[in-house]
């Protein structure tokens, strides 16, 4: 995750007489695919074998031969996928191909698992706009400041490490202008021995951040991408992209750069996966646009009271059949920190 889109992340494994022959999982920048790398692994152990794979196998001709003919070709015997592909261009061609070939296939298996690895993928391909997940670290009492801005560290070093792990399995990071301006965070992966860096975004309506701050200073290096407003002053639009950052320009929602606009930005450009670290008014214009797949939350054994600033600004939220709700998915101690993971609340 966070390696190969605009593909999907995808894994292989093939089996034989229960004994794995064959691991295989989309390569860096989505290809080579996973059941080419498996079955190269595999060698001729493939024939006869099962390959257990997450996503159903390509059955188009893009820049590689498509996976359901290199299984076939391979000579397996079976094939258990958890769920098909929604692109049109396999949407069960895949599965066809193989059962026409005479080779045994089961679907469904481990399906809802799957289905949430690749949520992103499936949001892209149908509905143009990548997964969300929004973080969220704050006190107990839900602030993510102190009144003078004070605002490093509230959450501990094991938290932080876990969000930079989380980084490098997003696509992208995205922050918001005022966040930009008030911490110049570098949104880079670090400590964890990697050398892959996310796609950094900023969402700023008039690209009013410093020049000489952490994203400007290394913008050629790792790629930043500024979602803003059609009145961004021509000059700093220029000067973004002479320093290296990519601009997308979006339509506005009232007085800010819709937020809708912004994912569909991110999904045509590939993007299946972001990782959104606020703060509080990009975090509100997300909510309740209803554009939050995933709510991360680190809670510090602190509080800072109500001239603290918020880690979700206003909503607007008159009537509590109103208010964004989700779905508490899993909850451990991080440190000296909680962290609880909520998923969006599907309507019955």
């Amino acid at each position: 995750m966070g390696r190969c889109w605009p593909n999907p992340a995808v894994g292989c494994v093939i089996v034989k007489d229960e004994r794995i022959v064959g691991r295989g999982w989309t390569q860096p920048g989505g290809r080579p695919h996973a059941e080419p790398v498996a079955l190269a692994q595999a060698g001729a152990a493939a024939a006869g074998a099962t390959a257990y794979v997450t996503l159903e196998p390509c059955a188009h001709h893009g820049q590689t031969p498509p996976c359901a003919e290199a299984l076939i070709a391979a000579k397996v015997a079976r094939v258990v996928v958890a769920v098909e592909d929604s692109d049109a261009r396999v949407s069960g061609r895949g599965l066809a191909m193989l059962r026409d070939a005479g080779i045994d296939v089961t679907t469904g298996v481990l399906a809802d698992e799957a289905a949430r690895d690749l949520q992103g993928f499936f949001l892209k391909t149908d509905l143009g706009r990548p997964f969300l997940t929004l973080k969220l670290a704050s006190s107990l009492d839900g602030r993510i400041a102190t009144a003078t801005g004070e605002s490093q560290w509230i959450t501990g070093p094991e938290a932080r490490r876990e969000v930079h792990a989380m980084r490098m399995r997003h696509d992208a990071v995205m922050v918001g202008g005022g966040t930009a301006r008030a911490d110049d965070p570098s949104l880079t992966v670090r400590g964890l021995g990697v050398a892959h860096q996310p796609v950094r975004v900023v969402v700023s309506r008039r690209l009013d951040m410093p020049l000489m701050s952490n994203l400007a200073r290394t913008a050629k290096d790792i790629p930043v991408w500024v979602a803003h407003g059609p009145d961004a002053d021509s000059t700093l639009l220029r000067t973004w992209r002479d320093i290296g950052a990519e601009l997308l320009p979006c339509n506005l929602d009232g007085a800010h750069v819709s937020p809708v606009a912004v994912l569909n930005a991110l999904g045509q450009k590939g993007i299946t996966r972001v990782f959104c670290e606020g703060g509080g008014a990009l975090a509100a214009s997300l909510l309740g646009a209803d554009l939050v797949d995933e709510l991360l939350t680190f809670s510090a054994g602190m509080v800072l009271g109500a001239e603290g600033h918020p880690a979700i600004g206003a909503l607007g939220v008159e009537r509590l059949s109103a208010a964004p709700r989700f779905e508490l998915q899993s909850q451990r101690v991080v440190g000296a920190d909680v962290m609880t993971v909520w998923h969006r609340l599907e309507p019955h």
